[in-house]
C-alpha cells in the first residue's frame, strides 16, 4: 500500500493536469465562438437600424423638430417593422416615454424612467444616456414576446437629437447563451470520460502493483525464511563445531595430563606402602602433572572467553591472544596498538575479539604465514582493526564480498550486527582484513577523577 502512495500522488497530478488543459482551451474556443456570435448579433442590429433609418430619412430630414405630423408618420412606419418572431423597433424621447412598441403594445404612451430588469440593470435610462452620447449597445433581460419569459437581450439604439428621440431594437441571444452552454456541457462530459479513463487505468495500475508487492513480498517472505533456516543451521554447525573442538581439548590434553597425574599418584601411592624412597618423585610428577592440568584449563577458558577482554580492554586481550598464538604455532606476530580516546562498548569489543580470533585461526590452518601483523586504532570513523599476514592468499586475487567458508562468514555476520564493514584483501603475496565498527560504538571518555580530587 506505501509503494501505491507516489502512483496515486503522480496520476492524481496529471488527471489534474489534464483536466485543466482540457477545460482551457475549450473554454478559449467557447470564448471566441461566443464572441464570433454575439458580434454577428451586433452587425445584424447595425443593419436593422441601418434599414430603419432609410425608411424614415425623409420625413426626419425634412421635418422640423416640432412636425407632429412627421413624427406621427415615422411612428407609423417603426411600428409596422417587425421581423422574425421576436424582432421590432422601440422609441422613447428622453423623458423615458414610450412612443413605439408594436409587440408590447401595454408600454406605449407610458413614462419607463428608472425601468431595471431582474438583475438591477438599468434598462431606459441607460438606453437614453448611450442615445444621447450618438447611439451604441446596452446588454439586459427582458421578456421574451414569444414566450413570456426573461432572457437576456442586446439592443442597438441611435439617437434622433432633433426630436429628442430614442430609436433601437433588439435581439434575444438566449440561442448563443444555449449553444454555449451545450458546448461547456459536452467538454465537461469529455473531462468527466477522462477522468473515468484515467480512473480506470489508475485502479488496474494499483492492481498491478499490488499484486506485484504480494508477490515479491511472498518471495522476500519465504526468501527470508530460508536464510533464516540456513543461519540457524550454521548455528548449529558452530556450536557442534565449538562443543568438538572443546572435547577434543578436553581429551587430547586435559584427560591425558590427569591420567598421567593419577598413575603418578597411584604409583607413588604404591611405593608409600612398600616403603619405597622413589615416592616423593611420583608425587612431585603428578603435582606437575596436576599443573599442567589447570594450565591448559585457564588456555581453553581463555579461549571461550577471555577474562582480560572485560577487566583490562581489547588492546590487552588482543595482545595476550597473539603472544599465545606466536608461543603454540612459532608464527611471528607483531602487535600494534594505541591509546583510545574514546572507549569501545562491550559488544564491539567481542565482536572484534572474535574477529581476530577466527583469521588467526584461518592464518593458522591454511595460510602457511610466517609473519602476522596486528593493527588496532581508532579514527573519525570509529575503530579499526587490521590483520596482514605474508601467507598463500585465498583463492581470489581481488576484494572478496562474500565467502562461502563458515569462519569468514561468521566475521562477516558480527560486523554486520554492529553495522561495521569488513574487507577482505588477497594476493599471492598475503591477505589483509579490515575490521571496523562505526562511531556509534565509541563511548565518551571516563571523567579523570584523579585531577578532580586533587
Amino acid at each position: 500500500m506505501l509503494a501505491t502512495v507516489p502512483l496515486l500522488v503522480a496520476v492524481t497530478a496529471i488527471a489534474f493536469l489534464v483536466a485543466y488543459q482540457a477545460r482551457q482551451l475549450p473554454e478559449r474556443e467557447i470564448a471566441m465562438l461566443q464572441t464570433q456570435l454575439l458580434n454577428a448579433k451586433k452587425e445584424e442590429l447595425k443593419n436593422y437600424i441601418s434599414l430603419a433609418r432609410t425608411a424614415f430619412s425623409a420625413e426626419y430630414g425634412n421635418a422640423l423638430p416640432d412636425d407632429e405630423a412627421a413624427k406621427t408618420k415615422v411612428i407609423q412606419t417603426l411600428a409596422a417593422m417587425i421581423y422574425g418572431q421576436d424582432g421590432y423597433f422601440f422609441v422613447y424621447d428622453y423623458n423615458g416615454n414610450n412612443l413605439v412598441s408594436p409587440r408590447q403594445t401595454e408600454f406605449i404612451n407610458r413614462n419607463w424612467a428608472g425601468l431595471e430588469d431582474a438583475r438591477g440593470t438599468p434598462v431606459v435610462d441607460e438606453l437614453i444616456e448611450i442615445a444621447r452620447s450618438g447611439g451604441g449597445y446596452h446588454t439586459y433581460l427582458w421578456t421574451k414576446p414569444s414566450t413570456g419569459e426573461e432572457a437576456q437581450i442586446i439592443s442597438y439604439v441611435i439617437g434622433l437629437q432633433d426630436w429628442r428621440w430614442v430609436v433601437g431594437t433588439g435581439v434575444f441571444v438566449d440561442d448563443v447563451l444555449g449553444s454555449i452552454a451545450t458546448a461547456r456541457a459536452q467538454t465537461e462530459a469529455r473531462i468527466s470520460r477522462t477522468f473515468m479513463s484515467i480512473g480506470a487505468i489508475t485502479l488496474a495500475a494499483l492492481m498491478v502493483v499490488f499484486m506485484s508487492g504480494l508477490v515479491i513480498n511472498i518471495r522476500e517472505r519465504r526468501l527470508a525464511d530460508t536464510k533464516l533456516k540456513e543461519l540457524t543451521q550454521r548455528i548449529f554447525d558452530t556450536q557442534e563445531e565449538e562443543r568438538g573442538r572443546v572435547a577434543r581439548e578436553l581429551h587430547d590434553s586435559i584427560s591425558q595430563i590427569l591420567i598421567g597425574a593419577r598413575y603418578a599418584l597411584d604409583l607413588a601411592r604404591r611405593r608409600l606402602s612398600t616403603g619405597d624412597a622413589r615416592a616423593e618423585d611420583s608425587v612431585t610428577k603428578g603435582i606437575t602433572s596436576l599443573n599442567g592440568a589447570i594450565q591448559e584449563v585457564r588456555r581453553i577458558s581463555r579461549d571461550l572467553r577471555p577474562g582480560v577482554l572485560d577487566d583490562l580492554g581489547l588492546g590487552p586481550a588482543l595482545q595476550g591472544l597473539t603472544e599465545e598464538f606466536e608461543r603454540r604455532t612459532g608464527i611471528e606476530v607483531e602487535f600494534q596498538t594505541v591509546v583510545f580516546r574514546n572507549r569501545l562498548d562491550k559488544d564491539s569489543k567481542i565482536a572484534l575479539f572474535r574477529v581476530a580470533q577466527e583469521a588467526l585461526t584461518n592464518i593458522e590452518r591454511h595460510a602457511g604465514a610466517t609473519k602476522v601483523v596486528m593493527d588496532l586504532r581508532g579514527n573519525r570513523r570509529g575503530a579499526i582493526m587490521r590483520i596482514e599476514d605474508n601467507g598463500n592468499g585465498l583463492p581470489t586475487d581481488r576484494t572478496i564480498k562474500a565467502s562461502t567458508g563458515l569462519g569468514l562468514r561468521n566475521m562477516q555476520e558480527r560486523m554486520e550486527q554492529m553495522s561495521g564493514t569488513l574487507r577482505i584483501l588477497s594476493s599471492k603475496s598475503g591477505t589483509v582484513i579490515e575490521a571496523q565498527v562505526p562511531l556509534s560504538h565509541m563511548l565518551q571518555p571516563e571523567p579523570d577523577t584523579r585531577a578532580r580530587n586533587g
